[in-house]
């Protein structure tokens, strides 16, 4: 799982790479616990994590892991850029009949909740409020999908 360590000058550098295999968008994991789990194992007490989607169209977000909620967002995204409307993207995909899925919702709504977010790290412990958790958001059908998460301090 470890991809890379560096450390200059007391600065500590960890980098991950966790793979999920997700079943359809859109689709919260939560994938906190695994993340902390990094941190713990890191060493680096003070500074940042970087939790990063190699996708455009799989997201990460923090929000409260609450089933309504997540019914909520669900249905919001899919209500402001539905799969079933017409996409230029979509078009240009099957125009080169390379198999590719019709999926410029999954894109667009990308667009909207970002490829990463950043933590403070305090002590050995990520800054978050009482509630919130890190989502990996499948936005496009099932597949595996890697989010880099790199932790950088001392």
């Amino acid at each position: 799982m470890l991809k890379s360590t560096s450390e200059a000058t007391g600065l500590k550098i960890r980098s991950h790479v966790l793979t999920y295999q997700t079943e359809a968008g859109p689709q919260f994991i939560d994938i906190t616990d695994n993340v902390v789990q990094l941190v713990q194992q890191s060493g680096v007490e003070n500074g940042f994590v970087v939790v990063f989607s190699k996708h455009t169209t799989a997201a990460i977000a923090i929000n409260e892991n609450e089933p309504h909620l997540i019914a909520d967002m669900v249905e919001m995204i899919e209500r402001l850029l539905p799969k079933g409307h017409e996409y230029a993207h979509n078009a240009f995909a099957h125009s080169l009949n390379n198999g590719e899925p019709p999926n410029g919702h999954s894109h667009c709504q990308h667009l909207l909740l970002g490829s990463s977010e950043t933590i403070p790290l305090l002590d050995g412990h990520l800054t978050f409020g009482q509630w919130q958790r890190i989502f990996l958001v499948e936005l496009d059908d099932s597949r595996e999908r890697e989010v880099v998460v790199q932790i950088v301090g001392e």
